[in-house]
């Protein structure tokens, strides 16, 4: 890749990780995107060279943050026994809700919150089915999913024994060596 393409990617990651913040904080309803600009540390002028208005910002975020979370799935399951997949997939779960910015905006829109989550749990489930075994894999994974979007939802103080209650959710019962990788928002990579 050139260096202008390099900086290309890396100015629009910077903008997508800052909306991630800027949600975090107000939401779609109030997401300024001068707000967006300033967390980001470019220019307006810069952002609308990425993002011609707020819809077009939000719809690339979406996808962007489907990546995110997909690759650093298949980050954490590609180095492990079959048998410890699920379980490197549950420690991504874990990392992702503990370290995301953005998913504290269950506080400040809850009722958007709820209308995504609903297009979201089809999808986390069978992304996780797909790592359970046994007869019951897709009550397996159901369960975890409906146990990740309570602690969304509801973020407890019990954040230490969260994956153990994924853990428990699914019927894991070989674990996976702790990730080497971890999610950077700043970049939208793994690093």
């Amino acid at each position: 890749m050139s260096d202008l393409a390099d900086e290309h990617s890396s100015t629009r990651q910077r903008i997508l990780a800052a909306t991630a913040e800027v949600l975090g904080r107000n939401g779609t309803t109030k997401l300024s995107l001068s707000d967006v600009a300033a967390a980001a540390r470019v220019s307006r002028p810069t952002l609308y060279r990425y993002f011609s208005d707020k819809q077009v910002l939000l719809d690339d975020f979406a996808v962007w943050e489907r990546h995110l979370y997909e690759r650093a799935i298949a980050e954490a399951t590609a180095a492990v026994p079959a048998a410890q997949k699920l379980d490197a997939a549950l420690q991504v779960i874990v990392r992702y809700q503990l370290s995301y910015p953005g998913l504290r905006m269950v506080d400040v829109e809850p009722d958007q919150v709820i209308r995504r989550v609903a297009r979201i749990i089809p999808l986390m489930r069978e992304r996780l089915q797909r790592l359970c075994t046994g007869p019951d894999s897709g009550l397996s994974a159901a369960t975890a999913v409906r146990l990740a979007i309570s602690q969304y939802l509801v973020h407890s103080d019990d954040s230490a024994d969260f994956l153990a209650q994924l853990r428990h959710a699914a019927r894991v019962t070989q674990f996976a060596p702790p990730p080497r990788h971890a999610v950077s928002e700043a970049d939208g990579r793994c690093s």
